[in-house]
């Protein structure tokens, strides 16, 4: 299950772990203009952990999710800063 909202700067995705026992706490994505943070709470230390991933990172990510084993790297676009 999830739940999707429209902040005034960003888009909040949070994934609700409804599955089988044991279950998992809640997964929030935050999607701003120029990076992605996800965090989850951690009982172990009870604190939220954050990660965040420019929007480079994000689409190596989603890329990845679709590649056989390996290394890659992404050519430049014509014009590019990257």
């Amino acid at each position: 299950m999830f739940t999707i909202e429209h902040e005034f700067d960003a888009t909040i995705v949070t994934l609700i772990d409804d599955g089988a026992a044991p279950l998992r706490e809640d997964v929030t994505i935050a999607a701003f203009e120029d990076c992605v943070t996800v965090e989850q709470y951690d009982p172990r230390i009870d604190e939220v952990q954050t990660i965040t991933l420019s929007i480079a990172q994000l689409r190596d990510l989603q890329a990845a999710l679709d590649l056989p084993e390996g290394s890659y790297q992404f050519a430049p676009a014509p014009g590019s800063k990257r």
